[in-house]
């Protein structure tokens, strides 16, 4: 088994399972596990694929990866529930496992193809564009929005990957454990990208005219009593 196609089992199973719970968490019957399962596992590489002008079509000849999406889905879907519930608990180290396994995969599927910024592109959008795809159809703000940094890590996966850094099985490997330990870290230590909210400024802006109408109302009521 080479070094690609072991990321790339690891990425489905990650992130098929992540789908199929995610389904059952928003109640969906097994049809709908089976569709966000899938979604989960394969969007990002759809998505990739598009981008980079591969025949989307490819998806057809991963009969393997989708036996074992859907294997993984069924015995997500028949597992006892506190075993659910442990993962649950886990979630972000499971996504974090997708992430890294899809992040690495999507590189070297365009590594030596395509210059550096699509190799950088390619790794983020197989990272968490199936994550993505999840989350707006269960009806979530998507992960990656969120406030802890999550695409930055598949972003620098794929830049470590496209500069020839990381070639070895053996490297890979190592960036596999240090992409997934980076996230875990910034999900810990709630991590964040500069951010500014337009929502609270208002509200702020807001409470200071208040404050200031009041002020001036009060020294209306003053002087007229004077």
């Amino acid at each position: 088994m080479d070094i690609f196609t072991l990321f790339s089992i690891i990425g489905t199973i990650a992130f098929a399972v992540s789908g199929a719970v995610v389904a059952m968490e928003e109640e969906y019957d097994i049809l709908g596990v089976y569709v966000l399962g899938l979604v989960t596992a394969f969007g990002g590489g759809v998505v990739r694929n598009l981008l980079i002008d591969v025949p989307v079509t490819m998806l057809w000849t991963q009969g393997m990866l989708l036996k074992t999406a859907v294997v993984a889905m069924t015995i997500a879907f028949v597992l006892p529930i506190k075993w659910i519930q442990r993962w649950q608990k886990s979630e972000a180290f499971f996504d974090a496992i997708g992430l890294s396994a899809f992040a690495i995969q999507g590189a070297l599927y365009a590594t030596g193809k395509y210059p550096l910024s699509a190799v950088i592109v390619a790794a983020m959008l197989t990272g968490i564009g199936g994550g993505m795809i999840r989350d707006v159809l269960a009806g979530r703000k998507p992960l990656v929005l969120r406030d802890e940094i999550y695409a930055v890590w598949a972003m620098a996966a794929g830049a470590v990957i496209g500069l020839g850094w990381f070639e070895t099985s053996h490297e890979l490997l190592f960036l596999f454990g240090v992409v997934i330990v980076f996230r875990m870290l910034s999900v810990h230590y709630k991590w964040r990208l500069p951010r500014r909210s337009l929502k609270f400024a208002l509200a702020q802006s807001v409470h200071a005219e208040d404050e200031r109408a009041a002020a001036q109302l009060e020294a209306k009521q003053k002087g007229g009593g004077e």
